[in-house]
């Protein structure tokens, strides 16, 4: 069985819904602070639970066989992070080593782990690999750089194998206007509801946008790999923002022209990341371009 922690949320419903196709037994765990269970798969089960809480971790991996965690359970924006770093630290620092102490206890076999772009800061160079200095701008980006070697730290003296997993700007069906990546939601949001769209600054800084159905494939895979492993999950494909505006306006219909505002303090202004690793290692591949993805994207939100 796999346990797959805010399995009620963006990322990680679509997750459960790859596994469930593949016919594998999935757990979902889930607080419901941001999940729905309007994304909940009807084949998998559900236990409402806070990864704050050992008792709720305690509870679930003493009633079920789990043989695999994949960890999508977080604080995920940015700005609140930088309000309330504690928040931060408690949900995604000592939330996953309260799963990692119960992997241990349990003889968990493999751990999957949701970590993000955010742990680089800006640029050094680019493409951004694996390699690249590791200096993040946010207290999010710092607790899941510290959740990364967390996991480093409790593999060294256990058989759990791992798969750090890097995520670019993930978008799509389900996807909140709020949290880190979520620039397609906002629009998607303001043009379905004929609302002006704002752009900051000159929009042509850059990002890496990838579609949340090629991340569930990549988790898949990496859940099925025995080895652990670091590594960026991207399309290793930049798209300034204006673009990324004009490409939606025309899939939603939207005829409004973007409002532009000024630049936000402490945005990134290039981001996109090389994803040569994972493709060696997995044999995975982005299936969806960024056309493609906006269209299925701009289907769900016409009719939600």
């Amino acid at each position: 069985m796999i346990l797959v922690t805010g399995g009620c949320g963006f990322i990680g419903s679509h997750i459960t819904d790859a596994l469930i196709e593949k016919k594998y037994k999935v757990l979902v765990m889930d607080n419901l602070s941001s999940g729905s269970m309007e994304n909940l798969n009807s084949k998998a089960q559900f236990v409402k639970g806070d990864i704050t809480n050992t008792e709720d971790i305690e509870a679930i991996f003493k009633q079920y066989p789990i043989d695999a965690v994949c960890h999508h359970a977080a604080q995920i924006s940015v700005a609140v992070s930088m309000e309330n770093p504690v928040f931060d630290i408690n949900t995604n620092i000592i939330g996953i080593i309260n799963l990692l102490q119960a992997c241990e206890k349990y003889k968990v076999k493999r751990f999957v782990f949701a970590s993000s772009a955010a742990i680089y800061g800006n640029p050094v160079y680019l493409p951004i690999d694996e390699n690249h200095p590791k200096n993040p701008l946010s207290f999010y980006g710092l607790s899941k750089l510290a959740s990364e070697q967390c996991i480093r730290i409790f593999a060294q003296d256990t058989d759990m194998t791992y798969a750090i997993l890097r995520y670019a700007n993930v978008y799509g069906p389900r996807q909140r206007a709020e949290g880190e990546g979520g620039v397609v939601a906002v629009f998607m949001n303001r043009m379905v509801a004929n609302k002006e769209c704002f752009i900051h600054g000159d929009g042509k800084q850059t990002r890496d946008f990838i579609y949340v159905k090629d991340i569930a494939a990549a988790n898949v895979k990496a859940l099925e790999c025995q080895v652990s492993f670091t590594a960026n999950v991207s399309t290793n494909v930049y798209t300034d923002i204006v673009t990324l505006f004009n490409v939606m306006k025309k899939q939603t219909g939207y005829e409004k022209q973007a409002v532009y505002t000024q630049p936000r303090k402490g945005d990134i202004k290039d981001s996109y990341l090389k994803n040569t690793g994972i493709h060696e290692l997995l044999s995975w591949y982005p299936e969806y371009d960024l056309s493609k993805g906006l269209k299925e994207t701009a289907e769900y939100f016409l009719h939600a």
